[in-house]
């Protein structure tokens, strides 16, 4: 049987609403940039937050698109969960249709049944509707307006209630919300249909009884008091699961099975030398029982996952160990997990998938073919790393084994979570290579590790945030008049009360402003409103999704007076500086190393600018120079401004405007450019009025971020005559300690080679000092319940001779259990060592020791069972760790 293909079913629903008068517009980039409550779009209506707020009026009353979305938490949405279902996933498109004070309930409803069954000809009797049941707690009753327009178009024993869980739709704690109406598909056999009707399948996690599409009618605000109040004008927000769609329209069992996900798991399946069959847990709690179902679970997975990866990646997020770049990691290293364990793919892997989703998705998300050999080498990398974290973890596993036997044939929570956060095992990774080495996983242990961290982050995260506060009620749009003016007045529309950390701040709206908001990479401006009787430190100004938000310490007794908008002038001329000369450096860049650089990234605050870029290897001296001279030869020109706002998207382009992967862009943007044949960008951000102002540029370091991403760091101006300035007072200081020679370079090597000589000798004066003292501290080994016991401090170097000499006196002295104490660099340091035989029988545990010994030392340590060291701050107590540590082991013995 030919599937229907992903590219005709979502062109259709486009077709569809462009037909019924809706603008249709691009998916906006998966990463949120403005949005602080948000680090991905998780759905359809998030990138119209503004027009649903009334921070925006929406520039189309209607309008349709399909988004990417992402979610790794929430309800059906846990992420070790994704791959044992087969229709839950982490990245997927969300079709949407919107109407924002146009249309309402009774067009949304009518479209939506018609698009489904003459459209797509789904089948009448397989689908079944809902509507809000009402909620007494918020006072609200029965959408029985939807109930009734529902008998419209099918029978009351297919139009369901439902509660507020399920159909009564929030944005968040606070915002616009209402009631929804959800369509199901019941897509099992005509038998088990038969069997049990699918009204009772409706939201009981079926995976063959599932919400297709949820039409929200947005009517009521929620406040922080947990009240609702009504909007001033109703909108539709509507959300449509593209590939449960596909799953419906293909007439099969498994999202998995459409054309959306079969090119990538053929290709896996083929390169990992397996067949894909299908197969799934009965529960998404199950294990797999059989080997199909452990590598088809793997398989979905991988297929799931990938999507997720390189589409965040090109659209600018790369993966870290912070906030998204984290999310992205963890679900990469997810991925790699799986191959490697259920695939046995033990090289990198992931990688080879981008071109075949590249390809797939190159007429509706173009960017991802744009960029492909980019997003592979970031794959790629962040594969190799973790592959190597993954044998660390498991030797680390092999070391634990001796000692989990010791302590009941059990591997202790702490560490099993250590494993997990360190090195990436989850837990039933580690459980299953415990349980093949004969042991078990305190799990109950692991989790109160795990709330215990969740916890210290959610504390660390907590903000308490009022209600916006209105001052001045009116319908004109907050303005930013910063372009043109350095100065402006100013009055309060609203504000709101923010707490985070026992600290108080207030956050205002202003009818306009000079002060820039952060975006871009461009830091916000910060400095004073003043007015005739108060005068407000402005701490930070940022961006919330299209309001500029304005940080303050405290508010003037009267909010409704005038203000002077004032930023700092002084740090704002530099962080134009700053910024303009980060567009003459990309220019640079793209002139020296090629057209495949990219801004991947950048920081431009008044004390310096901060560039990311895509770029395979190092930078060199001489690339860095010849890029430096460029940029100052510009800088020199004195090319004047040349800004133009509100040019239509389509003309920026043919200008030659660089638009960034992962930015989103409206109908209208603003064109900034430095000569016309060298640097033309789309850019919001402040800048000199000729290149001249800059002054000067001094590039201070070049460095790598992660893979095929390179940093630039540079100061201008003032700046750049500062960090001058430094260098030259370094280098006099340097040739002053040297004597002032005359030739600094020969006589910087004729020292180091002197040091490299001394060095030599020292070390050889050490290993005869080692030699010395192993035969004085063989003949002092006494013999203790059987056996060769030795307690003594030793002089040491460093804890590599003293780690040295522990190991040096094993190969000489059989049956050994020796505890060696000495001052290293003013601190006291601790070795315990046993003879293989002695860790083996488990009676003695050289870690065990070394951190009951190191107490007298005010330390602590660790190590294997055979070999453990300990640190501490306490050198008095090094005698008396010597001393008791006879009678800990005799203890033992």
């Amino acid at each position: 049987m030919s599937l229907p293909t992903a590219t005709a079913v979502r062109q259709q629903f486009l077709d569809f609403f462009a037909s019924k008068g809706h603008h249709i517009v691009p998916s906006a980039p998966i990463v949120v940039k403005d949005d602080p409550t948000l680090l991905f779009i998780n759905s359809g209506m998030a990138p119209f937050k503004d027009y649903f707020l009334g921070n925006k009026p929406a520039p189309h009353k209607r309008i349709a698109d399909t988004q990417k979305c992402l979610r790794v938490s929430g309800k059906h949405n846990d992420l070790e969960e994704v791959g044992y279902d087969t229709y839950h996933h982490t990245m997927f498109e969300m079709l949407g249709n919107w109407s924002f004070g146009d249309y309402f309930k009774k067009d949304a409803i009518a479209w939506a049944w018609e698009l489904l069954t003459d459209v797509y000809k789904l089948e009448k009797d397989r689908l079944y509707v809902t509507y809000f049941e009402g909620d007494e707690g918020d006072k609200l009753a029965a959408d029985s307006e939807t109930q009734d327009l529902w008998r419209q178009y099918t029978t009351d024993d297919r139009i369901l209630p439902g509660n507020k869980k399920d159909n009564f739709w929030e944005m968040g704690d606070t915002g616009p919300c209402g009631p929804c109406t959800e369509i199901h598909i019941d897509l099992r056999s005509e038998e088990e249909r038969a069997a049990t009707p699918g009204r009772d399948l409706v939201n009981a996690d079926h995976p063959q009884v599932v919400e297709v599409w949820n039409n929200v009618f947005m009517e009521f605000q929620r406040l922080a008091d947990k009240s609702l109040v009504k909007l001033p004008a109703q909108h539709v927000d509507t959300g449509m699961g593209f590939e449960r769609l596909m799953m419906a329209v293909s007439g099969v069992k498994s999202n998995y099975d459409t054309d959306v996900f079969q090119p990538l798991i053929q290709f896996i399946a083929k390169e990992v030398g397996v067949e894909y069959h299908g197969t799934a847990p009965a529960k998404v709690t199950d294990q797999p029982t059989t080997e199909n179902e452990k590598t088809d679970i793997a398989i979905r997975v991988i297929a799931d996952h990938i999507r997720t990866i390189a589409f965040t990646i090109a659209d600018g997020q790369l993966p870290s160990n912070v906030k998204a770049g984290y999310v992205i990691r963890r679900i990469l290293r997810r991925a790699v997990r799986y191959a490697f364990s259920s695939l046995n793919q033990k090289q990198p892997f992931l990688f080879k998938l981008v071109p075949v989703l590249a390809d797939q998705m190159r007429n509706i998300f173009p960017e991802l073919k744009a960029q492909t050999a980019f997003v592979q080498r970031v794959i790629e990398e962040e594969e190799i790393a973790f592959l190597k974290t993954l044998e660390t973890g498991l030797r680390r596993l092999d070391a634990l084994e001796e000692t989990a036997h010791a302590n009941g044939n059990r591997i202790d929570g702490k560490t099993a979570f250590e494993l997990s956060d360190t090195f990436g095992f989850p837990l039933d990774l580690t459980a299953l290579i415990a349980r093949e080495k004969g042991l078990t996983v305190d799990e109950e242990g692991f989790q109160k590790e795990l709330a215990q961290q969740k916890n210290r982050s959610r504390n660390a995260q907590e903000t308490e945030q009022s209600d916006w506060t209105v001052v001045a009620d009116t319908d004109e749009q907050p303005a930013f008049v910063g372009y043109d003016h350095d100065v402006a007045p100013a009055r309060i529309l609203r504000y709101r009360k923010t707490t985070a950390k026992g600290k108080t701040e207030y956050q205002l709206v202003l009818d306009q402003t000079a002060f820039y908001a952060e975006s871009g990479g461009q830091v916000g401006d910060t400095g004073f409103l003043e007015g005739d009787f108060a005068t407000m430190r402005v701490i930070d100004t940022k961006r919330e999704n299209d309001l500029i938000v304005h940080t303050v310490l405290e508010l003037p007794q009267d909010l409704t007076g005038q203000f002077m908008s004032r930023p700092d002038a002084a740090r704002r001329t530099q962080i134009r500086q700053n910024h303009s000369a980060t567009h003459l450096l990309q220019a640079a860049l793209r002139d020296v190393l090629g057209s495949h650089v990219q801004q991947k990234g950048s920081l431009v605050n008044e004390k310096l600018l901060r560039f990311d870029f895509s770029h395979f290897t190092k930078v060199t001296d001489d690339q860095l120079r010849q890029i430096e001279r460029i940029v100052n030869e510009k800088i020199r020109q004195q090319i004047p401004l040349d800004e133009r706002r509100n040019v239509p998207i389509s003309e920026a382009k043919e200008l030659g405007a660089m638009a960034l992967f992962g930015e989103k862009y409206g109908e209208f943007v603003r064109v900034i450019t430095f000569d016309r044949g060298f640097s033309v960008e789309l850019c919001g951000g402040l800048h000199v009025p000729n290149t001249g102002t800059i002054g000067y540029l001094k590039i201070t370091a070049e460095s790598a971020v992660g893979a095929g991403v390179r940093r630039i760091e540079a100061v201008t101006g003032i700046g750049a005559e500062a960090y001058v300035d430094q260098q030259l007072d370094l280098l006099s200081q340097v040739r002053e300690t040297l004597g002032n020679p005359q030739h600094l370079i020969t006589s910087i090597e004729k020292q180091s080679e002197e040091i490299t000589t001394l060095r030599k000798q020292l070390e050889q004066f050490e290993l005869q000092s080692m030699s010395q003292q192993k035969d004085q501290l063989a003949a002092q080994v006494k013999e203790l319940k059987g056996v060769n016991f030795l307690a003594a401090v030793v002089q040491a170097g460093s804890a590599e001779s003293l780690k040295t000499l522990a190991f040096n006196l094993r190969q000489v002295v059989p049956n050994l259990v020796a505890i060696l104490g000495a001052e290293i660099d003013g601190k006291p340091q601790l070795a315990v060592m046993l003879d293989d035989e002695i860790a083996r029988a488990g009676k003695l545990n050289a870690t065990t020791l070394v951190r009951e010994l190191a107490k007298e030392i005010q330390g602590g340590g660790g190590g294997q069972p055979f070999f453990a060291t300990a640190g501490g701050k306490n050198g008095a107590g090094l005698a008396a760790a010597i001393a008791k540590a006879e009678e800990a082991v005799s203890k033992v013995l």
